[in-house]
């Protein structure tokens, strides 16, 4: 396909899926309870692992999807945000749906769509159960959006694994702004009878977790990180946590009559890849790391995981693209140490955290922020600083959307 059909296809894609900005947060059940029961319930039959929380959800869902790939099964992975295409949200052991047939569903889902006001993610969730019944998987791997409740994956009927990534404060519009309500509203999406895996959890997220289990009759199964011979695709110290959520899904699903064995577990957490997670690429040959941390508790993962790379007084450059309605300033707070320098960028069509901004909401740290157009500037002006590219490599964080579209722009290569 060339590029310009490519860049066709896209546009027809996209106007199959209402932006945003038309519907807004609209969290249901019913509608897609409705649809899938018009379209003779695609995949119902079909058993499904969830992955619920806050962060890490996407590197979850990856290692277990790798993992029962590993395992020769068929495996129907869903996932969000995408960072380049939509095409990235549906994938089949590691095929992501094309842009032609992405497009096909899509317009075939149509007429359902209208009729039963769906919103962009509801369409996206259907069209991947549709690709999937065409395809006759094995299991579905179901990445939520940010809820659990009423989380359009919710409202698929057989979900005998619920998977925990870590939980804590973020979209408190829509889910409450405590960790307890936020617990509730993950947790809700745990069935009767289900097994629940997690890795630790802060103490009031636990107590949610134990209290709805106890309710639904779901059993609890709490994992510690995996250990150091354990190889895995994705870096980061906090992968063995979201490491050790994967291998017990997979083991439970070997316990639910699939085959799936020891090795073919590690050869799947090996081979999996996420990226925009930690992720070390080269612009001009120079590395630069780059993470979607967005919210505070993905913010301190990312400063312990500093640590690993860097001593605390060596001065990090960091390039910050945060959304205006996330926490910016308790992200601040927790990335920056004493010696290091911030450039604030907006994350291009988002309204955004600008340098004023911040400035004034973190006073004590405003002599260690600059502002900039974009990541291309600032990398440019490192580049024709005198003396050697900065040691550690500078760090692009705070959004994933900045990360796509930065990838859109095809200016990284691979390490």
């Amino acid at each position: 396909m060339t590029q310009s059909q490519d860049a066709a296809l896209h546009r027809l894609i996209q106007r199959l899926l209402p932006p945003f900005e038309q519907r807004g947060m609209d969290l249901s059940l019913d509608r897609m309870h409705r649809v899938l029961s018009a379209l003779g319930n695609p995949c119902g039959n079909t058993p499904a692992v969830q992955v619920v929380g806050t962060n890490g959800k996407g590197s979850i869902a990856c290692m277990i999807h790798s993992g029962l790939s590993a395992a020769g099964l068929r495996s129907g992975l869903t996932s969000s945000p995408h960072l380049v295409s939509w095409c990235e949200r549906i994938s089949i052991n590691q095929v992501q749906i094309t842009m032609v047939e992405l497009h096909q569903r899509l317009q075939a889902l149509e007429p359902f769509a209208e009729q039963h006001h769906l919103t962009t993610f509801e369409r996206l969730i259907t069209a991947a159960f549709l690709h999937f019944e065409a395809n006759d998987v094995d299991w579905l791997v179901l990445e939520a959006g940010l809820g659990g409740r009423l989380d359009a994956t919710t409202a698929h009927p057989k979900r005998p694994l619920i998977a925990v990534g870590a939980i804590g404060i973020d979209h408190s519009e829509h889910l409450g702004d405590t960790l307890t309500a936020i617990s509730r509203e993950k947790a809700a999406a745990i069935t009767p009878g289900a097994h629940v895996i997690s890795a630790a959890q802060l103490d009031p997220v636990r107590a949610v977790l134990e209290e709805h289990t106890r309710t639904m009759g779901a059993t609890l199964e709490w994992v510690e990180p995996l250990p150091d011979d354990w190889e895995l695709g994705l870096p980061g110290t906090l992968q063995r946590r979201n490491g050790a959520v994967a291998c017990g899904a997979l083991q439970h699903i070997g316990r639910l009559g699939s085959t799936i064995s020891d090795q073919s577990i590690r050869h799947g957490l090996a081979m999996a890849h996420w990226p925009g997670r930690l992720q070390t690429v080269l612009w001009r040959g120079q590395p630069i790391r780059l993470d979607g941390a967005h919210n505070p508790a993905a913010a301190a993962q990312l400063a312990q995981e500093r640590r690993c790379w860097c001593d605390p007084q060596q001065a990090q450059i960091w390039i910050l693209g945060i959304q205006s309605h996330k926490q910016a300033p308790e992200m601040l707070q927790l990335l920056l140490e004493p010696n290091d320098f911030a450039w604030v960028i907006p994350v291009p069509g988002h309204q955004s955290w600008s340098l004023d901004r911040l400035s004034e909401a973190c006073p004590q740290h405003a002599h260690q922020m600059g502002h900039a157009n974009d990541a291309v500037a600032v990398l440019s002006g490192l580049a024709s600083a005198p003396g050697a590219w900065p040691t550690p490599s500078p760090l692009i964080a705070g959004s994933l959307y900045l990360l796509g579209e930065l990838m859109a722009q095809r200016i990284f290569e691979a390490e």
